[in-house]
């Protein structure tokens, strides 16, 4: 009898090597700029990272007043192109100083002179993603005086708040004890 010696020795009960299907999982955040790629270049673009990333590259402070609309680049040419932004319109004539400032950001985060001109489109401004919306402020109304001294020794300040914000509510109804 011949033995076939061009297949592997297997121990018994070993399964044979099998190729993953699909590959470990990804988080949605590394596909996003293969998916976005073509919207954004469609829309003026060249980079989907300017738009993500501009509270790093003008500041937070300006990236609540303005964001990037598109970068318009001369037909053939991929430098020297005019980048739109909207502003609030109350903080246009602030942006509207600070202009060689941004452009000098914005090409300094392209490491090349992407952009020679800003144009400026007064509108609404969405707030940069992932930022915390502001606190209420806390109630003026007063804490009744009988509860007031119990929250007092109360150490966790978020329990605290959340127990006077109640004996606040506490404070506004009456009693139903009328005698008319």
């Amino acid at each position: 009898m011949e033995r076939d010696e061009s297949k592997p020795k297997r121990a018994k009960g070993a399964k044979p090597y099998e190729r993953q299907r699909g590959g470990a999982a990804k988080p949605i955040s590394d596909l996003m700029p293969q998916i976005g790629r073509s919207a954004f270049r469609r829309f003026g673009f060249v980079q989907s990272s300017v738009v993500s990333r501009w509270p790093e590259i003008v500041g937070e402070t300006h990236a609540r007043v303005c964001t990037p609309e598109m970068i318009r680049f001369p037909p053939g040419e991929k430098s020297e192109g005019i980048m739109h932004l909207v502003v609030l319109p109350a903080h246009a004539p602030l942006v509207q100083q600070i202009l060689p400032e941004i452009a000098e950001r914005v090409n300094r985060f392209f490491g090349y002179r992407a952009v020679a001109r800003i144009k400026l489109r007064q509108g609404e401004v969405k707030p940069p993603p992932g930022r915390d919306p502001p606190k209420a402020p806390p109630s003026l109304k007063p804490i009744p005086m009988e509860l007031g001294d119990s929250l007092r020794d109360i150490g966790d300040p978020e329990l605290r708040a959340v127990l006077e914000s109640l004996a606040r509510s506490f404070g506004d109804q009456d009693d139903g004890n009328d005698t008319r």
